[in-house]
């Protein structure tokens, strides 16, 4: 939101934040002059490298394209082992449920009913295919 101080340095550095962040945003400026926020607008787009999209109003919208972050595949990593807390009720009613806490490994997954089981592997074949075979 730029108030009625204009386009200081701080709200340039927001505007900046959010642009890098997000990539679309919205600006709204509370100016009633319709020239000083076209002049407003081709100044921030101008100043912060961003493409102007649209101008309604009292809203601009800015579009700037967000840079690609690297990230670093290590091939020896795994999943790491998760703790889940289960509630298991007792089969003699009056007594408390007991909360248990079950380590799942990365080949393991959790069922409805509390268990851990091994996670099954991805068929390399559908069942149609085989049953053509």
């Amino acid at each position: 939101m730029v108030g009625s101080d204009g386009l200081t340095a701080n709200v340039k550095k927001e505007i900046d934040a959010a642009l890098s962040a997000h990539g679309l945003i919205k600006v709204r400026v509370f100016s009633d002059d319709r020239g000083a926020r076209e002049e407003l607008f081709q100044s921030v787009t101008e100043e912060l490298s961003a493409a102007p999209i649209q101008h309604i109003g009292k809203l601009l919208v800015l579009w700037r394209p967000q840079a690609e972050k690297e990230r670093v595949l290590d091939e020896d990593r795994m999943p790491g082992p998760r703790d889940f807390k289960v509630l298991k009720y007792s089969k003699r009613a009056g007594q408390r449920p007991e909360v248990k806490t079950l380590r799942v490994l990365g080949n393991q997954r959790l069922t409805a009913g509390g268990n851990v089981k091994r996670a099954k592997p991805k068929p390399k074949v559908s069942l149609k295919k085989r049953s053509q075979t």
